[in-house]
């Protein structure tokens, strides 16, 4: 029997990183999970043991931490992963491409009677600003992002007319609490674009038109921030969500004899609705 390798890659996983830039008086701190995969001639690896080609897992590690290294300053996760694809693009001729997921979390300057205090930091939320980037010779694309944006609101939000079969038994509803934990990524068309600036407007439009929309479902609400988002911001390509629908689940008090105020609720994780999509141009 003949057999072949479809396609491959290799590389390390959840590489944790926090740099301290301490020039000046306040100090500044970054927080960043990378994961790197290399594609391109491995092929021997595989099938005969020969290593020849093999650059280790550990030193993919170890090369994240030297180029961290190579500035004192806290550098956008988006500079740093084009530097970090461009090294391994430039000293291995045997890989062909170079794919990036970078997650950087959230710290705050801790604060005491109004004033910031410049050394130390509280973690945030779950919250986390993401970059991945697919690099080859010849091409390099950046999608910038968010995950774990945890989002609600109380009101401007309904669930009606919708399918209802034997085994339907949602109740239809005018004006309910709408949450999820948003998962947005978004394409650049152009590497040299991505800023901290941009991405943060970014994150305040998708927050904006969350909390403004007058939503019909999860789905009419995605739409509405996607379309926003792409006639804001000519230099993204397409946008991506992945919405869960966090469920409030209504409390009915009366049963206990207390007056019914539609006020009390039971947030549920699981199961709950998954929405996704892409918005792109014509």
């Amino acid at each position: 029997m003949s057999v072949r390798i479809a396609r491959n890659s290799y590389g390390k996983s959840r590489v944790r990183l926090i740099k301290v830039a301490r020039g000046g008086l306040q100090h500044e701190i970054q927080n960043l999970t990378i994961n790197i995969a290399l594609e391109g001639d491995f092929e021997e690896i595989h099938t005969t043991g020969d290593n020849r080609l093999c650059l280790p897992t550990d030193t993919m590690k170890n090369t994240v931490y030297a180029l961290a290294g190579e500035t004192s300053e806290i550098e956008q996760p988006e500079v740093f992963g084009r530097r970090l694809a461009d090294h391994f693009l430039k000293n291995n001729p045997q890989v062909s491409a170079v794919r990036l997921q970078i997650a950087e979390a959230a710290w705050t300057r801790m604060c005491f009677d109004d004033a910031d205090h410049p050394h130390s930091f509280v973690k945030g939320s779950d919250e986390k600003r993401t970059v991945a980037i697919n690099a080859t010779r010849g091409l390099m694309t950046l999608d910038a992002g968010v995950e774990d944006l945890v989002v609600l609101k109380t009101s401007g939000s309904a669930f009606t007319g919708y399918i209802k079969d034997g085994f339907t038994t949602l109740p239809e509803a005018t004006d309910r609490i709408l949450s999820s934990a948003v998962k947005a990524s978004w394409r650049y068309d152009d590497p040299d674009t991505a800023t901290y600036d941009l991405f943060h407007s970014i994150r305040k439009t998708i927050l904006e038109i969350f909390a403004g929309h007058d939503s019909e479902s999860v789905q009419h609400t995605l739409y509405a921030i996607g379309k926003t988002v792409l006639e804001r911001f000519p230099v993204v390509e397409e946008i991506s969500f992945s919405l869960p629908n966090i469920h409030c689940v209504p409390v009915d008090v009366s049963r206990f004899g207390v007056e019914d105020r539609n006020c009390i609720f039971v947030p549920t994780d699981e199961p709950h609705g998954l929405i996704e999509a892409t918005i792109t141009r014509q």
